[in-house]
């Protein structure tokens, strides 16, 4: 066979190949635009009635001007509703409750100014573009499909949840649009690092059950107190800072550290008391809780067990072991390098 002869059998064999290739993908665009089609169908629209708005609202109020009374709680959960327009005219509601229904939007709420409480867990929202609430103070939003942060901004929300959604990222979590955040929930998203958190306020972080390898951007939570990260692929500890002044508990469980010596990054955080570390590799260790407060040794607790005075006692003992066992190896390194300058010429 001639080299041209060989070269066109090649080109023909690459161009059957993908032509192969655009084949199977157009199958399988059109099966997925078949399954959404038949979802689609499928779908049966059901909408807020005077029936279930009837048995939903309570708790009568007065309003604002005090000259009259109004409905001020909705709780519609597990209706299966997917249109809630019906609720545009309740402008005095303050607390509602639309969780377990298949929403896709919820701009019929926009007009609700005195809103405290919104609850939306487990419907079908992949975005939040409601606009700023003045009064709301607890937003959730958790079982949804939402990828993004973006378009959650509340001057006065102090709890946000928005566990098990699919979010890769915490860009958007900024003072600017969440400036009075306390309490953070992001459990069970696909988070790989914490960069991106900006809200100096925030008392509380739960991110247990996500993917992260990185602590980034943790050093301006001043007023953090609780942090939880169980469930996720940390080995090293970097992140840490002593800005963070009232961090008091800390919750690694079933991450993979592995070095004790990444403890000794948490040193620099003056309350630390509580630390779980169960199911992570240096757990398994023999010396495992003599390790840990070694590194640490003003930690009170360790998983659910308090450090005894015995434990306290041992664990400074072997601080002041190894401190001297550093001292004589440095003195011993400075001696053999005086030694080696007397040596030459």
């Amino acid at each position: 066979m001639s080299e041209e002869e060989s070269e066109h059998d090649e080109a023909e064999e690459i161009e059957a190949e993908n032509k192969s290739e655009h084949e199977g993908d157009e199958e399988e665009a059109k099966s997925e635009h078949t399954e959404d089609e038949a979802e689609e169908e499928a779908r049966e629209e059901v909408q807020l009635t005077d029936e279930i708005i009837a048995q939903s609202l309570s708790l009568l109020a007065k309003t604002g001007n005090g000259l009259a009374h109004a409905y001020t709680r909705m709780e519609a959960s597990n209706r299966n509703l997917t249109d809630i327009v019906r609720l545009e005219p309740f402008i005095h509601l303050r607390f509602i409750d639309l969780s377990n229904n298949r929403l896709r939007t919820v701009n019929s709420l926009n007009r609700l100014k005195f809103l405290l409480t919104l609850k939306l867990d487990s419907n079908e929202l992949s975005t939040f573009d409601l606009p700023q609430f003045p009064y709301l103070q607890t937003l959730s939003l958790s079982n949804n499909r939402i990828r993004s942060v973006t378009g959650i901004e509340q001057p006065r929300l102090e709890i946000l949840n928005l566990n098990h959604n699919q979010i890769d990222s915490c860009a958007g979590l900024e003072q600017s649009k969440l400036p009075n955040l306390i309490t953070l929930e992001m459990r069970e998203n696909r988070l790989t690092t914490t960069k991106g958190i900006s809200l100096p306020n925030l008392k509380n972080i739960f991110l247990a059950a996500n993917n992260l390898t990185q602590l980034e951007d943790l050093n301006a939570l001043s007023r953090l107190t609780t942090l939880h990260l169980r469930d996720n692929k940390l080995e090293v500890l970097n992140g840490f800072s002593e800005n963070m002044k009232q961090l008091q508990y800390v919750n690694l469980r079933a991450n993979n550290v592995s070095d004790p010596e990444e403890l000794k990054k948490m040193a620099v955080l003056p309350l630390l008391r509580a630390l779980v570390l169960l199911e992570t590799p240096l757990s398994e260790t023999d010396s495992y809780r003599m390790e840990v407060l070694v590194a640490l040794d003003k930690l009170e607790r360790l998983d659910k067990d308090q450090f005894n005075e015995d434990e306290k006692h041992d664990a400074q003992e072997e601080q002041k072991r190894r401190a001297e066992e550093n001292r004589e190896a440095a003195a011993g390194a400075s001696s053999k390098l005086e030694g080696g300058l007397d040596d030459e010429p």
